[in-house]
């Protein structure tokens, strides 16, 4: 096990989805640990409203990893000061993030390009804090730049606590297979905690990548979209060797149901119902007719309206995959 952690089952950081209604959800079912959105750094040193709100994670009674994304090793002294105040748990710095956006500003996974700047950032983090420091990070900026191997011993070099190593590069975005050789070439060349990343979506596929690679944990991402009971099930699966966690429609109705009213509560139902039509999709995957469900929802504009759809459309009568069912 990881120090500081009780689980090796990571929820990993999503923008737009692992904010604080979908955090408390996953923590509902068991163990995992759970990652924030990424933060990026020079909005919450200017306290932009939105972005403290996301960083601040105070009134949650389970531990929280805060994910930061910038390119300024100074402005990140006192964002780190500030995520300590709002109740990080540990922090963790993105350098994987494809998105263009992000790399245009010189984070995210550019700055597997940038080692010197990447390792200036963990050594100013790890100065400013006594809180655990991971880094997240891709195979490398392309399949001509495959660095991997070179970047975690950077980062193990410059004091991270654990890494996690996503199996893509940034040119694949999420497209492809995941490489977990270049998991377990990074595992064989580094002595702290490596967590594996990258086509997880079953507790049987989460074991055998902590077999096939020798990593210490797992994190999982898209996989949990619809299936926020999925950390949980991974963990205890891999614990206890046995899968007993049943899904069934009451299940996933009734946390469907629990994840929009959280949204509700957390950001107002008419967002909230805005919110609920990317989650809708995810959860319908299993039932028949989840394309006709899912093009009458999108019409309704009314939160009332839209939670009675979901209980008449999540029954028994209605649950298992048909041609319909998009996967």
């Amino acid at each position: 096990m990881i120090k500081g952690f009780d689980s090796n089952v990571f929820l990993a950081p999503m923008a737009g989805i692992t904010d604080k209604p979908m955090r408390k959800l996953v923590s509902s079912f068991g163990k995992g640990n759970i990652v924030s959105e990424m933060v990026a750094i020079n909005a919450l040193s200017r306290k932009n409203p939105k972005t403290y709100r996301i960083a601040d994670v105070r009134d949650e009674n389970y531990p929280v990893v805060v994910q930061l994304v910038g390119s300024d090793p100074q402005i990140f002294v006192p964002a780190v000061e500030l995520i300590e105040e709002l109740g990080a748990h540990s922090i963790d710095i993105n350098m994987g993030c494809p998105v263009k956006k992000i790399v245009a500003n010189k984070s995210g996974s550019y700055l597997m390009k940038d080692v010197d700047l990447a390792s200036k950032i963990i050594k100013t983090v790890k100065k400013t804090t006594k809180l655990p420091v991971s880094v997240k990070f891709r195979k490398g900026w392309d399949h001509n730049s495959v660095n991997a191997v070179d970047f975690a011993k950077m980062c193990e070099d410059c004091g991270a606590d654990y890494i996690t190593v996503h199996g893509r590069t940034r040119s694949d975005f999420y497209s492809g297979t995941a490489d977990w050789d270049i998991i377990a070439q990074v595992k064989q060349a580094v002595k702290i905690p490596v967590i594996g990343n990258g086509d997880v979506d079953t507790p049987q596929k989460a074991k055998e990548m902590l077999t096939y690679t020798g990593a210490d944990g797992v994190m999982i991402g898209r996989a949990a979209l619809g299936r926020p009971w999925l950390i949980a099930q991974v963990h205890h699966y891999l614990n206890n060797q046995q899968n007993t966690f049943i899904v069934d429609v009451d299940l996933i109705k009734s946390t469907l149901l629990n994840h929009i009213n959280e949204l509700a509560n957390y950001y107002g139902e008419k967002l909230a119902l805005a919110l609920s039509r990317k989650y809708v999709c995810w959860y319908s995957k299993t039932m028949r007719d989840a394309k006709k469900f899912r093009e009458t929802y999108m019409k309704i504009g009314n939160f009332d309206e839209a939670m009675a759809e979901i209980e008449n459309f999540f029954v028994a009568d209605n649950f298992g995959n048909s041609e319909e069912a998009d996967r």
